[in-house]
C-alpha cells in the first residue's frame, strides 16, 4: 500500500475557519481573540505516539524560532482534554494543545485533515497571519512526520 499525501482544502490566501476549542486546563481558546498575531496549527493524531511525540517534542525544543517571529503555536487533536493535560505535563510543552475531541474532529474537519474513517486529525499545519488568513499550509501522509525547516522557512515569509 502506497500512501500520499491528502489533497489540502485550505490554501494560501483562504480565511482560516474561526473555531474555539478547549485547552489542557478546559479554558475555552478562540481562534479570532488572537487576530493581530501570527498563528501557526498543528494538527497531530494521537497524544502519546510515537511519531506525534517526536514532532511536538521538536517544536517545543525550537519554541524560540515562533517566539522571535512572533507566531502563537497551537496544537490540536482530537484527544480528550485530560490525555492532552497528562501528555502536555509529562512533556512540558511551552505551547497550548487544543483538545478537537466533541463535537468529535469538527475543527479538523473543518481545516480539511479529519479522517472519519479512523476519527482522527492527519497532520495538517496551517500559518494564519495576523488577519486570519492561511499563508502556509502542508499536509503529510500518515506515518511521515513534518520537516522543522519547511516551519522555519514558512516563518521567515512572515
Amino acid at each position: 500500500m502506497t500512501t500520499s499525501a491528502p489533497e489540502v482544502r485550505l490554501r494560501a490566501g483562504d480565511p482560516a475557519p474561526d473555531f474555539t476549542l478547549p485547552d489542557t486546563h478546559g479554558t475555552p481558546v478562540h481562534l479570532a481573540d488572537l487576530r493581530g498575531e501570527p498563528v501557526l496549527l498543528v494538527f497531530f493524531p494521537f497524544a502519546f505516539s510515537g511519531i506525534c511525540t517526536g514532532e511536538l517534542c521538536e517544536l517545543r525544543d525550537n519554541i524560540e524560532d515562533f517566539e522571535a517571529a512572533g507566531v502563537r503555536l497551537l496544537a490540536v487533536s482530537t484527544d480528550p482534554v485530560f490525555t492532552l493535560k497528562a501528555w502536555h505535563e509529562q512533556e512540558g510543552f511551552g505551547f497550548d494543545l487544543l483538545s478537537d475531541f466533541w463535537p468529535h474532529g469538527a475543527v479538523a474537519d473543518a481545516y480539511g485533515v479529519f479522517d472519519p474513517t479512523s476519527g482522527h486529525a492527519l497532520r495538517g499545519t496551517f500559518l494564519v497571519d495576523a488577519d486570519g488568513i492561511v499563508r502556509w499550509s502542508v499536509v503529510n501522509p500518515r506515518g511521515q512526520r513534518r520537516d522543522l525547516e519547511a516551519y522555519r522557512e514558512a516563518l521567515a515569509e512572515i
